[in-house]
């Protein structure tokens, strides 16, 4: 079955997208890094034939006509709703076979970590990149034979340190895995821990 990668970007305006960062640097370095960050990710996995990749563009009109990302991938329109809701519409939607979603934020992510969470789909239901500070870089679930629950995402209280634990808890009785844990961005602090030296950094 194929694979499918979704990596869920929004348009990298300033005061827009990381917002907690900017208040920390200022909203116009923090879209600066956000836009080079999702490149030097796109480009690491948007060639990988080992599976497809997708952007989960939003704003959905906006994203879908943008020429920041490039066009040789699919897009999907991310929708309305919280995180949950748009990634729940992804795994409702997205063609036959396992699915994986990952976010632009995360300076750490390599294929071979993708490659690592598909292959635990082999013998699991779901499986999940954790973030130190209880939430989550990666998800994806085997669908197939596997029914995505009605409940997935419900009641996730989202950025906070229960955001992976409630996840879990919507699955009800699947065969959970986990692979390795990264460090995500959301604070200037989190930019140390990555070794992120300023406009200098590259990929």
């Amino acid at each position: 079955m194929p694979r499918q990668l979704y990596i869920m970007v929004k348009e990298p305006h300033a005061g827009r997208v990381k917002t907690r960062l900017g208040r920390d640097i200022g909203m116009t370095r923090a879209a600066w890094w956000f836009r080079h960050q999702t490149r030097c990710l796109i480009r690491a996995m948007g060639r990988d034939a080992r599976w497809q990749t997708v952007l989960a563009v939003s704003p959905n009109r906006e994203g879908m006509q943008s020429r920041i990302w490039p066009g040789y991938l699919p897009r999907w329109p991310q929708g309305r709703g919280n995180l949950g809701d748009r990634m729940a519409a992804i795994f409702k939607g997205a063609p036959h076979g396992p699915v994986v979603i990952i976010g632009a934020d995360i300076p750490s992510v390599t294929p071979a970590l993708i490659e690592k969470a598909f292959r635990a789909l082999g013998d699991h239901d779901a499986v999940f990149g954790p973030a130190p500070d209880g939430g989550y870089w990666l998800v994806g679930l085997k669908r197939g034979a596997y029914a995505i629950p009605a409940g997935l995402f419900q009641d996730v209280r989202w950025s906070t340190e229960h955001a992976l634990a409630d996840t879990v808890a919507t699955l009800g009785d699947a065969r959970v895995a986990y692979i390795d844990t990264l460090q995500d961005v959301d604070h200037a602090s989190d930019l140390a821990l990555i070794k992120y030296d300023g406009p200098e950094f590259t990929c």
